[in-house]
């Protein structure tokens, strides 16, 4: 997506405003907007990125994500896995996870760096492609299933989580 129509725009809405102060203020609004681009971009970019944490979470377990090229954003679309009526050979796989409750996204998102060992990225990746979840969304549950397992079966269509061992199996709103 291109940024450049929609700040070009906002640069002349302004020397329009501006040219009503006068010589002066023109002179002053088009030396504040060859400064203020990276800022009218940054938001827009922010602007962008809500959106597609709300459609994300309307439309879970699809994603929206944005991602930079260059100067510019690009959506990158994962739609929700197809519904298809069970077959025998699909009876002992769990049904996908419902969406996030309404309540989970109090406070908004917070950055975070994760490391992972090397053999673990493929195999995170490979469970959140499985699952139609960006990686992402896949930690995000995961996370919340490891901190919250007393609750796993309490909420309303949600299987409790099986252990055996050091594994586990299940899935989390």
């Amino acid at each position: 997506m291109d940024l450049a129509p929609y700040v070009d725009h906002l640069r002349r809405e302004l020397a329009i405003a501006a040219g009503a102060g006068g010589e002066e203020a023109r002179a002053l609004a088009e030396r504040l907007a060859a400064t203020l681009e990276s800022a009218t971009r940054l938001a827009l970019l922010e602007a962008l990125s809500a959106a597609a944490d709300e459609i994300t979470h309307d439309l879970s377990p699809g994603s929206v994500e944005v991602r930079l090229r260059g100067r510019d954003p690009d959506f990158v679309v994962t739609p929700p896995p197809a519904v298809r009526p069970l077959e025998e050979s699909d009876a002992d796989r769990p049904p996908p996870p419902p969406p996030l409750p309404p309540d989970a996204d109090e406070g908004g998102t917070s950055r975070i760096s994760l490391r992972v060992p090397e053999h673990l990225k493929p195999r995170i990746e490979d469970a959140a492609a499985r699952d139609g979840l960006s990686v992402n969304a896949w930690l995000v549950r995961a996370v919340s299933a490891a901190l919250d397992p007393g609750n796993a079966g309490s909420r309303s269509g949600q299987r409790p989580t099986q252990r055996s061992g050091n594994r586990y199996s299940g899935w989390v709103r």
